[in-house]
C-alpha cells in the first residue's frame, strides 16, 4: 500500500514534526509511505530526518511533477492551498487536521471563530473523500457542528524515551543549567498573535507568588512585548527562555506544566509533560479534558490568572500530589499515547480506507 503524505508547510510546524515521528514507524505495518514538501529550504531538516529515516521524501514546485501513490494524505496551512489540491491532485484525497477547529475566545469570539471556520474550512473538507484529525472530540465535532462526513480520528503520541522523568538529582542539576529556581511552572508555547496559547493570563497569576518561577519557551511576534509589559508590570519572577532546543531537559527542570490554552486538537506539548512525569495545570477546555482528567493527571481549570494562581499554590505546597498526579500522567501517555500507538492506529485506518 502507497500512501502519501502532503503538506504545502514553508516552514516546520508540529505537522511536520508529527510526519518525522509517525511516517517511519509506518513501513513494518504495511504501509509504504512517500512524504512530499515544497521545494523550500526551511523544511530541509525535516526531511532529512525522514530520508535518513528510510522514508522516499519527494519536493515540488508543481503538483504534476508528483507520483501517484494509492492515496493522498494532505496537510495545509491555508484553505486556498487546499482548493487547489482538491481540483488536481489524483483520488482519493484525506486532509489531516491538526489544528484547532474551535478557539474558546471570550466575549462571544469564540462563535466568530466557528463562523469563520464554517466559511472558509469546512466546505473544503467536505469536498474531501475523508478527514483524519488527532482527537476523538475533534472528530465528533466537525461532524457534528460542522456537518463533515467520514471524519476519523488517530491519537497523538510522544516519544516516552526522550520524554521522560528525570532521574535522581538530574532536576535540581538542569534547574541550575537553566537558571531557574523555586517551584518551576513550564510554558511551552509560540508567542502567536492570535493569542490562544494565553501566556498574558499565566503571567499575571505568578506575580509576586513567592517561590514559584514560570519558565515560558518559545518565539514569535508577541514574545518581545510580553517580555516588556512583564517587566513593566514588576514581574520578576518569569524567565523568558526563547527558543530552546533540548526541550525534554526543560520538561525535566520544571516541577508543573502551566498551560491555560484557549484552543487545542490534541496538545503534543501536553502529552510531552504528560510523559515527562509533570502534573498538568491547563484550560478546562474539550480537547484537554480529554487528556487531562481534573484531581487526577493534574487541575483543569478556568483560565484566569486567579484560578490559575489558586491552582499553582495547591500544587506548590503539596509535594505530594504533584508526585502523585506525575506519576498517573506518564501512565495515561504509556498506556495510549506513544508513537506506536498512533503508528497502529493510522496504519489500521489507511488499510480500511483503501
Amino acid at each position: 500500500m502507497r500512501v502519501g503524505f502532503l503538506t504545502d508547510a514553508r516552514q516546520i510546524g508540529g505537522s511536520e514534526v508529527w510526519l518525522a515521528e509517525v511516517l517511519p514507524r509506518l513501513e513494518p505495518l504495511g504501509v509504504n509511505p512517500l512524504a512530499a514538501f515544497p521545494a523550500d529550504a526551511s523544511t530541509r531538516p525535516i526531511r532529512r530526518r525522514l530520508a535518513e529515516a528510510g522514508v522516499q521524501v519527494v519536493t515540488y514546485r508543481g503538483l504534476s511533477e508528483l507520483p501517484r501513490p494509492d492515496l493522498w494524505i494532505v496537510s495545509t496551512w491555508f484553505p486556498k492551498n487546499l482548493a487547489r489540491l482538491l481540483s488536481e491532485l489524483p483520488r482519493p484525497i484525506f486532509a489531516l487536521v491538526h489544528d484547532q477547529v474551535e478557539i474558546h475566545y471570550p466575549l462571544g469570539l469564540r462563535y466568530a471563530y466557528r463562523l469563520g471556520y464554517r466559511l472558509l474550512q469546512a466546505p473544503l473538507l467536505r469536498r474531501t473523500d475523508g478527514v483524519i484529525t488527532v482527537s476523538r472530540w475533534a472528530a465528533e465535532f466537525l461532524t457534528q457542528v460542522h456537518r463533515i462526513p467520514n471524519v476519523k480520528h488517530v491519537q497523538n503520541g510522544v516519544d516516552t524515551g526522550r520524554f521522560r522523568p528525570p532521574g535522581p538529582g538530574e532536576r535540581e542539576t538542569l534547574k541550575r543549567k537553566y537558571r531557574l529556581s523555586g517551584t518551576v511552572a513550564l510554558l511551552p508555547a509560540r508567542f502567536a498573535v492570535s493569542l490562544e496559547k494565553n501566556q498574558l493570563a499565566a503571567l499575571l497569576a505568578v506575580r509576586g507568588l513567592a517561590g514559584v518561577t514560570l519558565a515560558l519557551a518559545g518565539d514569535g511576534p508577541l514574545y518581545k512585548p510580553l517580555k516588556a509589559l512583564a517587566t513593566s508590570l514588576g514581574i520578576q519572577n518569569a524567565r523568558f527562555l526563547g527558543r530552546v532546543e533540548s526541550m525534554p531537559e526543560l520538561y525535566r527542570a520544571a516541577d508543573l506544566f502551566l498551560f491555560p490554552t484557549l484552543g487545542e486538537n490534541q496538545s503534543l506539548a501536553t502529552l510531552e509533560a504528560m510523559a515527562s512525569g509533570l502534573p498538568v495545570i491547563t484550560s478546562p477546555i474539550p480537547a484537554q479534558a480529554e487528556l487531562v482528567k481534573n484531581g487526577q493527571e493534574g487541575l483543569t481549570v478556568p483560565p484566569r490568572p486567579a484560578n490559575l494562581r489558586e491552582a499553582i499554590r495547591r500544587l506548590q505546597e503539596d509535594p505530594a500530589l504533584r508526585e502523585a498526579m506525575g506519576r498517573r500522567a506518564r501512565q495515561r501517555v504509556l498506556a495510549s499515547h506513544t508513537l506506536e500507538h498512533t503508528a497502529r492506529r493510522l496504519a489500521a485506518l489507511l488499510k480500511e480506507v483503501l
